[in-house]
């Protein structure tokens, strides 16, 4: 039990540097290609390595009314969450939309509140509130460049995307202990897969040249993120609470900023920074002797 949890938690690291790095590859991604080519190529490739590897699929134990929860997850995740990604990451800086992603565990918090009637305390509320405020107040004072033409829109769809992933979180924990993690994430890539097509096709021009960079990128994101990132998610989600999984979410900050720094040469001025230190201050608060929370497993 503790080699499993510990394997758990590593996962749940390793995919947290993942997603963090994803934030650079979608950027990369975006300046040669359409963002809806480019989730739909993610998604496709996923697609294709799940069906390669269908064999090694796992449990799947379908009771009845599970379509809701199945088709709320999908829904959630990827499809509008990543309809707001790309909105964000054409507006906004990846090192403040990587920002953002710390207000996911308090929301998650919210969200099992109001869905599952979990405690929540007077500390996590004024924890939620400091977060909001560094995350509006980094939004406003950030100044608009070529990689955040318009930061206060970018950074509101990136928080749009983590009320998406809160549902997302809630919904996979319920699920978990009927479905593998293989077939949680391989639904995601086939609906993602189905669902960008026709959108992409009704909103950009299909790409007629793709350079080498992009190509890559699309790879990078259909291979490791998708696949990868999001398997060992799902694995750690379905070995621990809910709650505790998505505290890791914390993470994905730090690793979109080195990423950032260090391969797209952004940086956050002063008032951004003061911002930002609000975001972690406030997620600190909201964790800070906070009662263990009963596990966020049971939606009915």
């Amino acid at each position: 039990m503790r080699h499993t949890r510990f394997f758990a938690l590593a996962c749940l690291t390793l995919a947290m540097a993942l997603w963090g790095s994803s934030f650079i590859a979608l950027k990369i991604a975006f300046v040669e290609l359409p963002p809806m080519w480019v989730i739909f190529g993610r998604m496709a490739i996923g697609s294709l390595v799940f069906l390669l590897a269908w064999r090694w699929r796992g449990r799947m134990h379908y009771q009845a009314g599970d379509w809701k929860y199945l088709l709320g997850l999908a829904v959630c995740e990827p499809c509008l969450y990543f309809v707001f990604e790309a909105l964000a990451l054409q507006n906004t800086s990846a090192a403040q939309a990587g920002m953002i992603t710390a207000l996911m565990p308090l929301l998650v918090a919210i969200g099992a509140y109001l869905a599952l009637g979990e405690r929540i305390t007077r500390l996590t509320l004024a924890g939620f509130l400091l977060a909001v405020s560094g995350a509006i107040w980094m939004s406003l004072v950030g100044s608009a460049d070529a990689s955040a033409p318009n930061p206060l829109a970018g950074n509101f769809f990136e928080f749009l995307a983590m009320l998406c992933a809160m549902g997302y979180t809630l919904l996979l924990k319920h699920l978990s202990s009927r479905y593998s993690a293989f077939i949680l994430t391989a639904m995601q890539a086939f609906v993602g897969a189905i669902f960008f097509l026709p959108l992409a096709l009704a909103l950009q021009p299909l790409p007629v040249q793709i350079g080498l960079q992009g190509a890559l990128a699309v790879l990078y994101l259909g291979l490791v993120v998708t696949v990868v990132a999001y398997g060992l998610f799902n694995f750690g989600v379905s070995r621990l609470p809910a709650s505790q999984a998505s505290g890791f979410v914390n993470l994905i900050p730090v690793f979109t900023l080195i990423f950032a720094v260090w391969l797209l040469d952004e940086r956050l001025n002063v008032l951004q920074m003061a911002g930002a230190v609000l975001v972690f201050a406030g997620v600190a608060l909201s964790q800070w002797r906070r009662p263990a929370a009963v596990p966020a497993g049971v939606l009915d």
